[in-house]
Order: C-alpha cells, then sequence, then structure tokens
C-alpha cells in the first residue's frame, strides 16, 4: 500500500487529509503519515527503520524548516522520492522555484482534493511500473 509522507504545521491538517481520504484508507489505497515540521519529517525519512514511503506531500510555509528547504534535504538524500509543495500563497514564481529545487508540483490551499486523488493515482502509478 503507498504511503503518503504529510507534512504540514496546521494542527488541522492531518484531520481534513483523513476526512478527505477516507474511503481510500479503507480501502487500503494509502496509507497517510504525518509529521508536523521539516525536521519531523526527516526524522521519519531518515530514521533506523525508514518507512517505505512513496510520495511526500509538503506545506511551503513553516516555521522551522521551510518546506521548500525540506524539499532540498530529500533530494539530496532521496532524488528520487517524488516531493509535492502544498501552498496557500500560490503564486507562479513560488511554484516555478519548487519545480527547479525537484518537487513535482505544487497544490494549492484550499486544495481541491478531487484533483489532489487523480493526481496521486496518476503518480502511484508510474512510480509503480
Amino acid at each position: 500500500m503507498p504511503k503518503i509522507l504529510l507534512v504540514d504545521d496546521e494542527p488541522d491538517a492531518e484531520a481534513l487529509f483523513r476526512q478527505n481520504f477516507r474511503r481510500e484508507i479503507r480501502k487500503n489505497q494509502y496509507e497517510f503519515m504525518y509529521a508536523q515540521s521539516g525536521h519531523e519529517a526527516l526524522e521519519i525519512l531518515v530514521s533506523p527503520i525508514p518507512p517505505d514511503v512513496l510520495l511526500v506531500l509538503s506545506d511551503i510555509n513553516m516555521p522551522g524548516m521551510s518546506g521548500l528547504e525540506l524539499l532540498d534535504e530529500v533530494k539530496s538524500r532521496a532524488p528520487d522520492l517524488p516531493v509535492i509543495m502544498v501552498t496557500a500563497y500560490g503564486d507562479k514564481g513560488t511554484e516555478t522555484e519548487a519545480v527547479r529545487r525537484g518537487a513535482r508540483g505544487l497544490v494549492s490551499k484550499p486544495v481541491n482534493f478531487e484533483d489532489l486523488k487523480n493526481s496521486l493515482a496518476i503518480m502511484v502509478d508510474e512510480i509503480s511500473q
């Protein structure tokens, strides 16, 4: 089952994703893991027995380590691990910078969950082949 690591400092993000992906989670299509900071996400990814994360979904604006800084760290350690950035401030410059640094794309808040589900399905298919 594909594991997705969601990184967001907003306390409601976990509940929001659980609610919007409840059918997929129940059908074992996806398993979500959650981190509330870039540092916590890195701890998960580089733990002695790291989980088999297929994809990282990360907020850009977080205290401490930003999502773009996390993206740089992930790409330096696991260049093939896809990262999608999530932001409430989705301007063209931010998207260009995220893609330049290795992100697979940018999702704007409020998240359109149907679009995200479609994008994830395509990405999971590509990765699984």
